[in-house]
């Protein structure tokens, strides 16, 4: 399954020359170490004068033992990706000395339509005769760690703290 990411996502291409401000991060998890195992790679812009990190594209692959539903799955890593994209880049609550302030969907940093990556795509490795394992969430964790890494890649420097926010990313850099 690695492999399988790896090659798909061109990661040992030795002719790829590294783009100013682009990075690429991969992971690999299994799912509540009992569940369905999941590798996430995938490649961030980093605008080094606004802090702003993009998901260019994923590549995902996941062994959920035999596959009944392959659509099924496909969503869910694909919703996982995204899921974890927001709450990596964006998602915090907001307080004051007396109360929560994001209150409603005009006030909490969320993923908007307009940060969806270019591409992300899901490969299926399918085991017939073996059990079915449940994939519900098995992109969060690996996509999570994936784009830290494009990040960290793209900008010299490893955030450790989420999410990471504009403002995060460029005082990491020291802009």
């Amino acid at each position: 399954m690695i492999s399988a990411v790896a090659q798909r996502f061109g990661w040992s291409d030795t002719s790829r020359r590294k783009l100013p401000g682009r990075g690429r991060g991969f992971a690999f998890a299994r799912y509540k170490n009992l569940a369905a195992y999941c590798a996430v790679a995938c490649e961030m812009e980093v605008k080094r004068e606004t802090g702003h990190a993009r998901m260019v594209r994923a590549v995902a692959a996941v062994d959920a033992g035999q596959v009944v539903n392959p659509e099924g799955i496909t969503n869910q890593i694909e919703g996982a990706i995204l899921q974890s994209m927001s709450w990596t880049l964006f998602e915090s609550v907001s307080f004051d000395e007396r109360r929560i302030t994001s209150i409603d969907w005009s006030t909490y940093p969320i993923l908007r339509f307009s940060a969806v990556p270019d591409a992300i795509e899901v490969h299926i490795i399918n085991q017939p005769g073996q059990p079915f394992l449940g994939c519900g969430e098995a992109g969060q964790g690996p996509a999570a760690t994936a784009i830290a890494s494009g990040i960290a890649d793209a900008t010299g420097q490893r955030l450790r703290d989420l999410p990471l926010t504009r403002e995060r990313i460029k005082t990491a850099i020291g802009i």
